[in-house]
């Protein structure tokens, strides 16, 4: 029998075909074609069954990547969603927006080698797709449903994967959610080049046909405060993610069109969703004809410039203060958007933005790397008289995000949050300060994967269920005395 593993030596690395760049500007589908199963089975086998499995300690989920890779190289494709979704509440969608090359395939032995790496994101991608189409993931099965009742207020991948485990062990579970449709950045956020939202929305139903309830249009603090809330449940969950953008402050930043990045992106998502969209329709965030200047380095301003293009944007410009080298988005992300036309000028920083009423032009400063700084990349430093102007019709701002200030929005001012305005928790139990109420995602670690936030709701609900046994416990002793 011909071994099914290590075949890295023979095969060499091969990643789904994308559609040609002309064809992909044109709309906003996915970019890459499926994997067939010869082909999922083929590179699955390229493997190397590492005894030390960096891929899996380097995803923060754990993912039993080389187990699942062995049994699609076996084509026993229905085991291998079994094992990949025993690890992970969203594996179609980590398939697809997770930056690999930083985490799962970037630390993989044969890339280390020189072989390429195992193609996982794409194999992950395919074994929950074919899992899906096959009707393998069916709705949560309740052996015993319990009485205890849990709020979780957020509806994106921190709260629907605690939801969904908390679900698993009976408990009744309601999220409430400001936005009209359940799944926060997924939904509003990440382009459908990258996520189409039919992935998304069928998640969310699964759930809800799990018994999990939804409450959308909810704002705490507006509808109810977090203490009505937590009467209502025996414990609470903030997974509110972060999305106050942070601004930049330089002369001409009150100018009209310049607007953050989740402004443009969630215009063009709900446009794509089928909603009316007044800003996006009179042309007010809709790049068509524009000169775009993206600012910014990371993953969302690759999802802004990527979008322009796809607007038919006249030019798009994404400044960054660092190099290549040194960005923070995914590498790959940053390819396609070469291949797709977007011109990057690269240790560029905005000084002023140039306009009567509105931006017509960014007065940009060149910059030079110094020293490293605390994250271990080197500091951009300000070549002086080096000063210079981009036409723009549309700036984006994607300078990253910041917690909006929940204590004051919530009505409960005694809400401990850290000197970032990230939510406070005891890094055991996840507890907030306040007895019941539980906090995980981006709202306590700040702005981060979507891969990590469903890792805190994960543990977030494993460390409310043993609250709610304890609580239990006390109640039975009371009760007995």
């Amino acid at each position: 029998m011909k071994k099914k593993m290590l075949q890295f030596v023979e095969l060499k690395q091969e990643t789904p075909k994308k559609r040609s760049t002309s064809k992909r500007k044109d709309d906003f589908k996915e970019i890459y074609n499926e994997y067939i199963t010869g082909k999922a089975k083929e590179q699955s086998s390229r493997c190397s069954q590492c005894g030390v499995p960096f891929c899996q300690i380097h995803c923060p989920l754990g993912n039993n990547i080389p187990d699942w890779l062995k049994l699609t190289a076996e084509g026993r494709i229905q085991e291998a969603y079994e094992v990949s979704q025993s690890t992970n509440n969203m594996p179609e969608v980590c398939g697809r927006i997770c930056p690999q090359d930083r985490l799962c395939e970037g630390n993989c032995v044969i890339e280390q080698s020189g072989h390429g790496t195992v193609t996982i994101g794409s194999i992950e991608k395919y074994i929950n797709d074919t899992a899906w189409e096959k009707g393998w993931v069916k709705p949560i099965k309740i052996k015993k449903e319990l009485k205890q009742s849990i709020g979780i207020i957020g509806a994106g991948p921190a709260g629907m994967a605690c939801a969904e485990e908390l679900r698993k062990s009976g408990y009744q579970v309601t999220i409430y959610d400001r936005y009209d449709r359940p799944g926060g950045l997924l939904i509003y956020g990440i382009p459908n080049f990258k996520l189409e939202k039919f992935v998304v929305e069928r998640r969310t139903k699964l759930l809800k046909d799990s018994g999990i309830k939804f409450v959308q249009n909810f704002e705490v603090g507006r509808d109810e405060s977090l203490h009505e809330l937590k009467k209502k449940h025996d414990a609470i969950l903030i997974a509110t993610g972060v999305y106050k953008p942070r601004e930049i402050n330089i002369p001409g930043h009150d100018l009209k069109n310049i607007f953050p990045a989740m402004d443009f992106l969630t215009a063009s998502n709900r446009k794509g969703l089928g909603d009316k969209v007044d800003l996006f329709d009179n042309g007010t965030l809709n790049a068509e004809g524009k000169d775009v200047v993206v600012i910014g380095g990371g993953d969302t301003a690759m999802d802004c410039v990527r979008t322009s293009v796809r607007q038919k944007a006249k030019s798009v410009k994404c400044l960054y203060r660092r190099d290549r080298a040194n960005m923070p988005g995914s590498a790959r992300e940053v390819g396609n958007a070469i291949e797709e036309g977007v011109e990057f000028v690269w240790l560029s920083s905005p000084k002023s933005f140039i306009g009567n009423t509105k931006v017509e032009a960014v007065e940009v400063n060149k910059m030079k790397l110094g020293n490293p700084d605390s994250s271990g990349r080197r500091s951009p430093e300000i070549q002086i008289g080096s000063e210079y102007k981009v036409k723009a019709d549309l700036v984006i701002k994607s300078l990253g995000f910041d917690p909006e200030e929940l204590p004051k929005l919530f009505n409960a001012e005694e809400l401990a949050v850290s000197q970032w305005g990230t939510i406070k928790i005891d890094l055991k139990t996840m507890q907030t300060n306040l007895e019941g109420i539980f906090a995980a995602g981006d709202i306590v670690r700040g702005a981060s994967l979507v891969v990590w936030a469903i890792r805190d709701g994960r543990d977030a609900a494993v460390q409310i269920e043993k609250y709610l046994k304890i609580k239990i416990n006390k109640n039975k002793s009371s009760e007995a005395a």
